[in-house]
């Protein structure tokens, strides 16, 4: 990724059909606190503010189509993005055409990209913690029907940041012991957890090695990142991805 780009690419060795991206919060026309590129329209933002940012991403990352949007709502719902139109309810999506973009917006929560080794399949993921425990991740690669898969976790918030009460850990627990090193107690009622490693965890599970990325936090690097927890009132970045 150049300095100058307002993306990053992801570091994951996919097939030159496949192209990913995750937008980052500078190169827009949105104000504050929603500055600047903002996709999101959802968060309170300017609608007219919102679509022009749409339309840069559009541009600058010289995309086939208008990518699928997804009204995003932490459920393990999963849809086929050249099957749907207008704003469904789903926390992921995939496709098996060319030209069609999948993307899923965060600011805290993991995205989470997947695609097959031959870049034939490819499917983007809003995985939270709610999501994570139900499932979004196992849904999305058995939609998928694939034997093999390669993953990239994106901007996330980093381990230091995320604390949570006992009721994350102990849900977590109680579906699979595996989950347990993701959480570090605080004291007082209060954990830390690595999303990372949860969505690691889950993966590893389903026999998936392949994974690459979750080196961030959107927390700590606000120059880059839209952090809801840090902000409260922000943007979001686009997390995206298609077959050329």
């Amino acid at each position: 990724m150049s300095k100058n780009n307002p993306w990053l690419t992801p570091g994951w060795p996919a097939p030159l059909q496949v192209r990913a991206a995750t937008t980052l919060r500078k190169g827009g026309v949105s104000v504050a606190p929603y500055h600047s590129l903002n996709p999101a329209l959802h968060v309170g933002d300017d609608a007219d503010a919102v679509r022009k940012n749409r339309l840069l991403i559009t541009q600058m990352l010289d995309l086939p189509a208008e990518p699928t949007w997804l009204a995003q709502n932490h459920t393990d719902t999963v849809v086929d993005a050249a099957s749907i139109s207008g704003l469904v309810s789903a926390d992921a999506s995939f496709t098996c055409q060319a030209g069609v973009v999948c993307a899923v917006l965060t600011a805290d929560c993991l995205p989470v990209l997947v695609c097959t080794p031959d870049g034939q399949k490819v499917a983007a993921i809003h995985a939270g913690w709610r999501g994570l425990l139900a499932g979004i991740i196992s849904n999305t690669i058995a939609a998928l029907q694939a034997d093999k898969v390669l993953v990239w976790l994106g901007p996330a918030i980093g381990a230091g940041c995320f604390e949570v009460g006992d009721e994350v850990p102990m849900a977590f627990t109680a579906k699979s012991a595996a989950f347990a090193p993701a959480f570090t107690e605080q004291g007082g009622g209060k954990w830390l957890v690595d999303i990372y490693r949860l969505a690691r965890i889950e993966l590893a599970g389903l026999g998936i090695t392949h994974v690459y990325g979750g080196d961030f936090c959107t927390v700590t690097e606000a120059d880059r990142f839209f952090s809801y927890r840090r902000d409260q009132v922000t943007g979001r970045m686009a997390t995206l991805i298609w077959r050329a």
